[in-house]
């Protein structure tokens, strides 16, 4: 089990253990489920590219609030969104003290649903700007992509966006968290990034964050 574990000096006065998600169902999340396994998470985050019954399944599995950004091969939430669960894009959300915001998709590589070319997701966070200044920023960010050049690849598809590296520049979220990069990890340190203040984890399959301060 992957586990990234935090200590943070600043206002936060907690516990929290946060389940992340994205890009397959792993088995021992579903048809292999075992709960003692899996205690006492607090939130579950998807980064995309997942079933809509299987973040269902999580959400009543593990009894806590689910928020979601759909990848670029979630093409039937539309007819179907994952009951009970909340979409972050273009969203935000609080959790126990936690700011929480959302952008979904991928690059722009072959007209399908949920891609953006990199002067749309500009537009887009720019359209967002007012309500980021509003909130100050936010303490966690969840997208599918990740930002250009941190775990990103070379493939139109898998290119990260450069509007993502600015808002880490500009707000300093304490995590970045993405999906849509498939790789092999064999512990959980290799999933992170460390960008200033901000700590990037490419979640693909799962990962568990745990907060303590």
């Amino acid at each position: 089990m992957a586990v990234i574990s935090v200590v943070r000096k600043g206002p936060w006065k907690f516990y929290m253990k946060i389940l992340t998600v994205s890009d397959y169902v792993v088995p021992e999340l579903y048809d292999q489920f075992d709960p003692k396994k899996f205690l006492n998470i607090d939130l579950i985050l998807s980064c995309g590219d997942l079933p809509p019954e299987y973040l269902s399944f999580l959400l009543s599995a593990l009894n806590a609030p689910l928020y979601y950004v759909r990848g670029n091969h979630d093409i039937r939430y539309e007819s179907k969104p994952p009951l009970g669960c909340s979409n972050l894009h273009e969203n935000f959300a609080f959790f126990k003290g936690l700011r929480l915001f959302g952008l979904e998709g991928s690059r722009w590589y072959n007209g399908g649903p949920n891609q953006y070319t990199e002067k749309e997701m500009k537009k887009k966070i720019l359209r967002l700007t007012p309500s980021l200044w509003w909130h100050r920023g936010f303490d966690i960010i969840i997208t599918h992509a990740s930002p250009r050049y941190i775990h990103d690849a070379e493939d139109p598809c898998h290119k990260g966006f450069k509007s993502f590296n600015k808002l880490i520049n500009r707000y300093e979220p304490n995590y970045f968290i993405h999906g849509h990069i498939h790789k092999n990890f064999t512990d959980s340190s290799g999933r992170v990034t460390l960008v200033g203040k901000t700590k990037v984890i490419n979640t693909v399959g799962y990962n568990i964050l745990e907060i303590n301060n």
